[in-house]
Formats: structure tokens, sequence, C-alpha cells
């Protein structure tokens, strides 16, 4: 009897995990619920991706991955930087075509998580949303709190001008404690106020940048991507003025020895840059809200990365043909690379220069912010759909047609991120979920043509298996290359996989076999009446 009801209690175990989700049953719950408002076309798509993908990476990640890091802890790629751009942009290219593939099958909110859903079953689409927060609920206080850090740097320009107390701020109200009492181990001068003997420090411009970024998502997707247009032409403009002014001080000979760290420098490159290109899956999460999926979203993912790559190796060009980059460079340089560039042209224009250099940066990471957010929350949206949290964040707002109690609550998730979390860990955190979710869509697709060959898919991704084959390839071994030497995040990343096994064991396997109960009885009483 006993070995009877184990072997019925693991079968059932095993089929209730490994649940799969129709992509009929997905379209026909996004349609009965009402779904997202449709305000999405092709423009917008890839306004979003080069919004999410020019960010940080482009006004700072660049001069690391030429040079490599002060500590030495990186290789710099030297000028072959453009050649690292185009490895990374290959890696990226095989996952952008699964996505397609995906999103334009399955057209709604929801993105890797959701594809996970329908081709590994349950478990596996809890665990693929889990850590996907890593990538966007983390990345976004990472990009907030960087977004504090420039807008502190770009008002201190103007001290003369603003009263003291605005151009600099007290530094206990722009970091968070634990970077605050890493700076004030070097520098003891650093005043941090105590609460009952426990240090505080508040990151005010990160939180009221997230407020404001909470505030606009509420407001709609079409207005946000209007904002996202604004700060993304800006940003362009000022990368244009880099380029277009930069050329006429490119000194060739720095562009030799065109790779002086060999293969290993331009493969520390590329993992670099690599991350300066996330953020073309955000798009698939907006599948639901895009007017024509089937058509745009491809448009959207893929021209995005054409876009910003061509825009990255002109960058690239003109940076280390203006800065020698095989040898020391100054550490301003590693910090702001194209503004040191402008300013040491020694031209009195060149300060005004960096100046609008620094509000593109303002500009790059605000759009990232939200995009970022936006992900975030349409991934939970179609968790709560599905029973993994609460119903109540399935609400949509009567009047601006959002999930607005979702939105806020990410935001002030975030605002306890940002007071709270170790940001220096956590950034590195957000690399693993990028590389998670990647491997995952890539393996989903070569599932899903063995499950079910004949569905009808309005995208396809050329050369299957080997594309996808290849996105795992590179993915993984990317995951593999920064796991052997990330230090302590290598070990949260597992612990962080542990509380969502957990969470799920506690409340969402529990949560979905309520629900099938009661949408089984409700199927028995149909069929007495």
């Amino acid at each position: 009897m006993a070995e009877k009801f184990n072997k019925t209690f693991f079968s059932n175990l095993f089929k209730s995990v490994t649940r799969l989700k129709a992509p009929e049953e997905m379209l026909a719950e996004a349609s009965a619920q009402g779904g997202l408002e449709k305000t999405l076309g092709v423009w917008d798509l890839i306004i979003l991706g080069v919004g999410a993908i020019i960010g940080s990476g482009i006004f700072a990640v660049v001069g690391i991955a030429a040079a490599g890091s002060a500590d030495g802890s990186s290789l710099g790629a030297g000028p072959a930087l453009i050649v690292s751009m185009i490895v990374a942009a290959i890696a990226c290219i095989f996952s952008a075509l699964c996505y397609s593939e995906f999103a334009t099958m399955i057209p709604v909110a929801g993105g890797a998580y959701t594809y996970t859903f329908a081709t590994l079953g349950e478990f596996a689409a809890w665990m693929v949303g889990w850590v996907l927060m890593l990538e966007y609920g983390i990345g976004f206080i990472a990009v907030a709190c960087a977004w504090s850090n420039h807008l502190v740097q770009f008002l201190s320009n103007f001290e003369h001008v603003l009263p003291a107390w605005l151009a600099h701020p007290p530094q206990w109200l722009t970091y968070d404690v634990f970077t605050l009492m890493k700076l004030s181990e070097s520098d003891p001068s650093i005043h941090i106020p105590t609460l009952l003997g426990v240090p505080i420090a508040i990151n005010l411009p990160a939180i009221l940048i997230v407020l404001l970024i909470t505030a606009i998502l509420v407001k709609g997707t079409k207005d946000s991507t209007k904002m996202a247009g604004l700060m993304v032409f800006i940003k362009m403009a000022v990368i244009a003025l880099f380029v277009l002014a930069g050329a006429f001080f490119v000194q060739p000979e720095n562009w030799t020895p065109f790779a002086p760290n060999g293969g290993p420098g331009i493969f520390a490159g590329a993992f670099l840059i690599f991350f300066a290109y996330i953020g073309f899956d955000a798009l698939a999460t907006a599948a639901e809200e895009c007017k024509n999926p089937q058509k745009d979203l491809p448009i959207g993912i893929i021209g995005s990365l054409l876009v910003t790559t061509v825009v990255y190796v002109l960058v690239a060009l003109v940076l280390t043909g203006m800065q020698d980059t095989s040898g020391p460079v100054s550490l301003d340089f590693l910090k702001a690379p194209m503004a040191y560039c402008m300013a040491m042209t020694g031209k009195s224009w060149a300060t005004y220069a960096s100046y609008f250099i620094a509000v593109g940066s303002l500009a790059g990471l605000t759009s990232v912010l939200l995009v970022l957010e936006m992900a975030a929350t349409r991934i939970l949206f179609a968790m709560s759909r599905d029973n993994f949290i609460s119903s109540k964040f399935q609400k949509i707002d009567a009047k601006f047609k959002t999930p607005a109690l979702l939105t806020w609550t990410v935001g002030a998730l975030a605002i306890v991120g940002i007071l709270t979390l170790n940001l220096d860990v956590a950034a590195e955190l957000c690399n693993y979920g990028t590389f998670t979710s990647f491997i995952i869509v890539c393996v989903a697709v070569l599932i899903l043509r063995h499950t079910d060959p004949s569905r009808h898919r309005p995208f396809k991704v050329p050369f299957s298996p080997v594309t996808p084959s290849l996105g795992i390839i590179c993915c993984g071994g990317l995951m593999i290359y920064k796991s052997l030497g990330a230090g302590s995040s290598a070990m949260l990343f597992p612990l962080w996989i542990i509380i969502g096994i957990l969470i799920y064991a506690c409340y969402g396997y529990t949560k979905n076999r309520i629900h099938e109960r009661k949408v089984s009885e409700l199927g028995n009483q149909e069929e007495v009446q």
C-alpha cells in the first residue's frame, strides 16, 4: 500500500511540476482578461531596444573593455575592441533570433518566462521568472544608482553657479551605506550619520529617479516610449557629436598594436561589451502590447541590435584613435572615456562638449531604467496570471490601461533594494540571470521544434538546430568564464536558486494546485447543469 501511495504521489508531483501551458491557452487567457493595451509599433520597439542597449556601456564600459580595468583583473582589447564588439553582437544575435521566433508565436507578456512554460513546464517557468528578477529587478536598482552617480558628477561642474548643497550634496545622501563605508575606509573625513548606532545612508537621487520612472510607466507604455524616444535622440546626438568631432583628433598610430593583449584581450573585451548589449530581450516581454507582433517584433529585436552595433563600432574606432590603449591609461578615461578624450584635445570648446556627453549619459541611463522596469513588471504580470504571485497584480488601471499596482510595487521594492543591497555584489548577479534566460530560450526553441513541429511560426530561426545550439555554446561559455573569476557572486547565484525553489515549494506549487481544483470543480458543476 505504502509503495503504491509513494508511486502515485511522485507520479502526480512530477506531472504537476512539468505541466505545460499551451500557447493557445496563453493567448486565450490574455484575450479573456482584456490584456494590455496594444500601442507599440515597429519604431517604438526599435526605440525601446536602442534605449535599453545604449546606456552606461557606451559611456563607461568601453573604456575598461579597451584599456583593461584599473586593478588589472580584466585585460583590454585595445583597438581590437571593434572585433570584441562584433563577437559580442554575434553571440547576442543567436539568442535574439530565438527570442523572435517565440515572441511572434506567443505574443503575450512574460518573455523567456512564458516560453519556458510552453516547453519545459511549471517549475522550470517559475525558476526562469525568478532568475529574470536578477537581470531586470537588480539591474534596475544598479542602473538607478549609476544614474545618481552621473548626476552628482554632472552637478559638480557647476559649483560656481549652483548653491554648495546642490553642487556638492552630502555623501550620505548620494550613496548606499555599503559604498559609503567602503569610501570612508580610505577617506576618514567622510561623515556618516548614525541612528541608534546604525550608519545611515540614503541614495536620494536614485530613489527620486525610480519614483519618476515608475510614475511615467503607470501613465502608459506609449507615453513611456515617447520619453524613451526623447532620451534616445539626446544620447544619439551626443554620440554623433563625439564621433564627428573626435574624428578630427584621431591619430592612426594609436591603432597599433591592433590587439596588444591578443586573443585573451579580445575575449575579455567581448565579455564586458556583451553586457552592454543586454536589453533587446526586454522587447519580448512587451509582445502583448505590440500592434503587429508577428511582423514588428523580429524587426525591433534584430534592428535594435544592428543599430547599436554600428554605433558601438564607430565609437570604438574614434575612441581608440584618440587615446593610446596599449598601455596604462588615466583613471578618468576608465570612468568616462568619451568625455575624457574630448577634454584632452586642449580645445576651449571641449569643456562644453564634455558637458553634452554627461547629459547624454544621463539620458542613456534614463532610457535603460524605463525599459528595465517595464520588463520586470511585464514578467511579474505574466507570473500573476499563472498563480505564482497574487492575482491582485493582474488588475489593469481603468484610466491608463497599465498594471498600476504591480508597477508601483516594483518601484517600491527597487527603493528598498537601493537602501539595503550591496550593489557591487548584486550587479554581478545580473549577469547570471541574463545568461540563464538566453540559454533557456535557445533550448526551448529546440524542444518545441521537436514536440510541435507543425505549429505555425510567423518567424522561424534560420538554420535550426545550428543557430540555437550556437547560442547555447556562446552564452554557456561566457557564463563559465564569468564563474571562474566572479568571486562571491558565483556563490550567491546558487543561493538565489535555492531560495526560488523554496518559494515555489511553499507557495507557488500549493497555489497552482488550489487553482486546478477550483477549475475542476467549476467544470464538474457545468457538466451537471
